[in-house]
Parts: structure tokens; sequence; C-alpha cells
């Protein structure tokens, strides 16, 4: 016979709702308490049971997870704050892949909503309508990150994306560039795409320098469209001395197609990105950029749905800090 949570309460003298609170990392015990009810489950070779927890607590003790591209740096980063937080407090994720056009997301709800899942993470995608009023159906918590929407009961937990664009800009201005053109994300992203664009205009006349629609091109934050957008800079506008990258996997883009054309970075052209994702680092030069926090993002989200499905309260929306990131493609023009 396997070992019940019974068996642990007994053998370690304390209750089984102890027990249960020692699984579920919830408190209200000593360090020694813990440390005997760990040790006992561990003797035992005890296994909670998830099937039967949840007839207890009609919870799958599972969260659902929608990205637009999962194979993505971004993603990536952003999956190692959410899993982390979500397995130390004993719940299991569902991740999902909705396409870069959403086109899969109502398929994915629907299969989320089959698996009972207790709450969902939507990341990085416009909250639809259709989407919202399956949610609602649903009757399940949602956080969304680095997203935001004016439906009630739906906080997000992001960063300011106009002024965090704004911020790099201005940085390249201060460096002394004037002639700084940008790679936007995808054209009408209302989400991070239209509000970078903004910063970036606002910062330009906040400085005098007049905006110049040659300046600006479009790819979809990804690295590819980040090379061929860099192509179309060269060739139109070679005038330009540095190029603000709405993500860093478009600044990574640019700074290979650069350097294909014998530019030496940062010398002959200045880059900087978005995100600072690991690979910021990785490049050679390593990139400049503007920080996300999204390992702290990803954590961030994942305690406020947990706390919403554990105790039906609607959590607060959190606006989290970005920075500038100083390395190596960003000279100063004097």
């Amino acid at each position: 016979m396997n070992p019940t949570i019974k068996d642990v309460a007994q053998k370690a003298n304390v209750s089984i709702a102890t027990v249960s609170r020692v699984l579920h990392n919830l408190g209200g015990y000593s360090d020694k308490t813990k440390q005997k009810v760990d040790q006992t489950i561990k003797e035992l070779k005890y296994q909670p049971n998830a099937i039967a927890r949840g007839l207890i607590n009609k919870r799958t003790q599972t969260i659902g997870v929608l990205f637009p591209d999962v194979s993505s740096a971004f993603s990536s980063d952003l999956l190692h704050g959410i899993d982390e937080f979500v397995h130390n407090h004993n719940y299991s994720v569902v991740v999902c892949n909705t396409d870069q056009d959403g086109k899969r997301t109502l398929k994915y709800l629907q299969l989320l909503r089959e698996k009972q899942v207790d709450g969902i993470l939507f990341s990085s995608e416009a909250l639809k309508k259709e989407y919202y009023d399956l949610l609602e159906d649903m009757r399940i918590p949602v956080v969304l990150i680095s997203s935001q929407t004016d439906f009630p009961n739906v906080p997000y937990v992001k960063i300011n994306d106009f002024q965090a664009a704004y911020d790099a800009v201005d940085y390249l201005i201060i460096k002394g560039h004037r002639r700084i053109a940008m790679i936007s994300g995808t054209r009408g992203d209302p989400i991070a795409g239209t509000p970078r664009i903004e910063g970036y205009r606002k910062a330009l006349e906040a400085h005098g320098i007049a905006f110049n629609s040659s300046y600006l091109t479009y790819g979809d934050f990804m690295y590819e469209s980040g090379s061929r957008a860099m192509k179309t800079i060269l060739q139109k506008a070679p005038e330009v001395t540095a190029v603000f990258a709405a993500s860093d996997e478009m600044a990574i883009g640019a700074l290979s197609t650069a350097i294909q054309h014998g530019l030496n970075v940062p010398e002959d052209i200045s880059i900087m990105g978005y995100d600072d994702l690991r690979l910021a680092r990785m490049v050679n030069p390593p990139l400049t950029t503007v920080r996300q926090p999204l390992h702290d993002i990803g954590m961030i989200a994942s305690e406020k749905l947990i706390h919403m499905i554990e105790s039906g309260e609607i959590a607060q929306s959190q606006i989290c800090a970005h920075s500038i990131v100083e390395r190596q493609t960003v000279r100063t023009i004097t």
C-alpha cells in the first residue's frame, strides 16, 4: 500500500493539516516541524496524490501559459521566472504556443478549459474581446504579462513601454547621436509596437530633432526581421549613426547585418536593443540595451495568479522598473 498523508502525520506526530500546510508552503509552523515532516515524507517515500487533492479542493494545481512564440529567447527568460515560482508552490505549467498572429489562441483556451487549469498567464498579446468572453465563461483568474487591457478584473505585469523607449532614445541623444533610426516591432501592435514608436518620436521631439519617416522600419521582434530592417536602413539612410531596435533579437540581427556590410560596431554605427535577454551578453560586442526584468516579471505574475486562485481576490496590476544596461555597442559622438 502507498503511504497516505495520514501515515505521514502519525509518524511525524503532527496533524494532517500541518502536513498539508508544509506540502503547500503555506507557513504557520516552525522550521523544526517542517524538517520533521520533510524527513518523514522522505522516509515513507510519500507521493502526494494530485488527483485526490484536486477532488478535495476542486483544483488541478496546473496553470496555463500562453506565448506567441515559445521558441523565442524572450519567452524563455519569462518562463524561467514563471516555472521557478510555480514549482516552488506545487503547481505545474502547461505551455501553449499561440503563434505570432494569435490564430491558435482560442483553440488553446478551449484546450486549457478541458484540462481544467486553475488559472492562466497570458503573455505578449492583446486580450481580444472573444478571448475575454471565453475566460469569463471559464470562471478562472487570468494575469497578463507584457500586455495590458481595460477589461475589468484582469491585472497585468509589465514595464512602461513608452517610457522605456523614450529613455533609450534619450540615452542615444545624450551620447551625441541625432540621426537615429528605429526598428519597430509589428506594425500596429498596440502592446509593444505603437507605445515604443511613440516613445522614440517623443524623445526626438524633446531634443528638437525632426522625425524622419525613412528612419523608421518595421520587423516582428525576431532576429531575421532585424537583419532585413538593417539592410533597408543601410540602403535608404546610410547617414544614420545609431539604431534603436524594439527587441534584443532584432538588435542582434541588425548587428550581424552591419558587420556583414563591413561596418564596425560601435565605431561606424551604434546599435541599442530592448529586453536585456541573456543573448545580449553573449554577442560580440555585447549589446547595450533597455532591461526588462523578465525573470522577475514572470515570478511576480505567477505570484499574483496563485494568490487569485487561492484567495478569490483580484490582484493589483504592476508596472516594473526598466533600466539602461550599458555594454559595448553604443559610442559617444563628440
